[in-house]
């Protein structure tokens, strides 16, 4: 149901755990394996990711831009190796028929996109804590940024995705 907001990401199988630590993934990170965290402005969600992300893609297509208020700066990681260690105040929102958007109920923060029948998750890069040792590989939907402003760099743009 779009415009439906939920606690867990039922839409694609996973459980919620009493309510507590929703697990997407196993996350216990050996000595040498690489780990991030991230979480929302409150604090009330926050999550851990085992493993390396893929660089960052901007995105300029406007559910993005209204999601975030410019443009989306997304990296993603497989949905096994990420674990939400708080997340009560997490909402879904079904933002299209094939895609759902994680938030905090509290603070609003911009925190997640999951595609559905895709076995990564994306994860907004600025709620990741630094330093992050990731940068912005390409532009995407380029043909529907707003008007109000340019890109400007070099990186790889593309009018759709």
């Amino acid at each position: 149901m779009p415009g439906r907001s939920r606690l867990a990401f039922d839409a694609f199988g996973y459980n919620i755990a009493g309510g507590a630590v929703l697990r997407i993934g196993a996350s216990n990170v050996t000595k040498n394996e690489t780990a991030h965290s991230g979480g929302c402005l409150c604090g009330g969600v926050r999550y851990r990711i085992r493993g390396a992300l893929r660089g960052v893609i901007a995105c300029h297509c406007a559910q993005c831009r209204r999601t975030s208020g410019h443009y989306a700066a997304m990296t993603s990681a497989p949905s096994a190796n990420v674990e939400l260690t708080a997340a009560g105040p997490l909402r879904w929102y079904k933002s299209s028929d094939t895609a759902e958007r994680g938030f905090c109920g509290v603070c609003g923060g911009n925190l997640f996109w999951k595609q559905v029948g895709r076995d990564d998750i994306s994860v907004t890069a600025g709620t990741l804590d630094t330093p992050t040792h990731i940068t912005v590989e390409q532009h995407i939907f380029v043909a529907d940024k707003s008007d109000y402003y340019a890109i400007n760099d070099d990186l790889p743009k593309q009018p759709q995705w």
